[in-house]
């Protein structure tokens, strides 16, 4: 299975060493590796540019866009852009700058995807340094698969039609991909260093594109409330349900673009409400 990768980066100088020893230490290296340097005002292109030279299968491109913090679309645009120069793969995969890699990684989800023809999507767990010690990242579900390391089958990220540009397509896409048959995994070994904690620079305006994310799935109001609760209660702060619930009612009123057919939406509702019920 040729594997390719492709990282997003806007002004990641201070990550993006650490991230690519980690690549480069792997016992089973992606095919290729691309950096997209999204307009970066710092020595990332630089970095990645002197990777690029020690290592062939490292490739950088660069794209100009805006220097506005848009939390999912940003990163999606930019990931798509490297798409469009990617080889023949058989394992797509949507990876942060910020991140560190176990050196088994790529190696142990490989072998996930041979022994399983029904695996769409793959990862391991993101940990965060909290005082001296490493501690799961715990804002998910430790089976859901976090969206600085997406690895995804050819067949599943076709099937889902790629990635929504918008805030929530890393929970999407785990959605779709169930609903068209796939199976997703998380392998709770793979423990990997996250550098720059989720919700890093979030702003109100983006906690409201939260609640716009939940109506474009075809949330209903009262999944939405309960999923700006967990998210409120997650972070200890009541001001995020608030803004979530009128993010979606923004989007409601405005009858934005959803995210996901009817029969997608109504499965998605079914299967959140069944994990809701196997919880009580």
């Amino acid at each position: 299975m040729r594997i390719s990768i492709i990282i997003p980066a806007h002004n990641e100088a201070a990550y993006l060493e650490g991230c690519l020893d980690s690549f480069v230490a792997q016992t089973h290296i992606p095919d290729e590796v691309i950096i997209v340097d999204d307009n970066s005002s710092d020595n990332t292109h630089a970095i990645a540019s002197d990777y690029a030279k020690k290592h062939p299968w490292i490739k950088v491109h660069r794209r100009k866009s805006t220097n506005e913090h848009i939390p999912g679309k940003k990163v999606v645009d930019t990931f798509n852009f490297g798409l469009r120069h990617a080889s023949d793969y058989n394992l797509i995969g949507k990876f942060d700058a910020d991140i560190i890699l176990p050196p088994t990684y790529f190696e142990s989800i490989l072998n996930q995807f041979q022994s399983n023809w029904k695996l769409g999507m793959c990862s391991g767990l993101l940990y965060i340094k909290k005082e001296s010690k490493w501690v799961y990242e715990n804002i998910a579900d430790k089976s859901h698969i976090r969206g600085p390391i997406k690895l995804y089958h050819k067949a599943c990220f076709d099937k889902i039609d790629g990635l929504r540009p918008g805030v929530g397509w890393d929970t999407v896409d785990v959605l779709l991909a169930q609903y068209h048959g796939f199976e997703t995994q998380t392998i709770p070994e793979l423990q990997v260093k996250h550098l720059r904690p989720t919700g890093h620079g979030y702003s109100t305006k983006n906690y409201q594109a939260k609640g716009e994310a939940l109506y474009r799935m075809r949330y209903s109001i009262v999944l939405a409330k309960l999923a700006a609760l967990k998210m409120a209660w997650q972070a200890k702060s009541p001001k995020l349900y608030l803004q979530t619930l009128l993010g979606y009612l923004k989007a409601f009123f405005q009858r934005q673009k959803r995210y996901v057919s009817k029969e997608e939406g109504s499965f998605i509702r079914k299967y959140r409400w069944q994990g809701i019920w196997s919880k009580l």
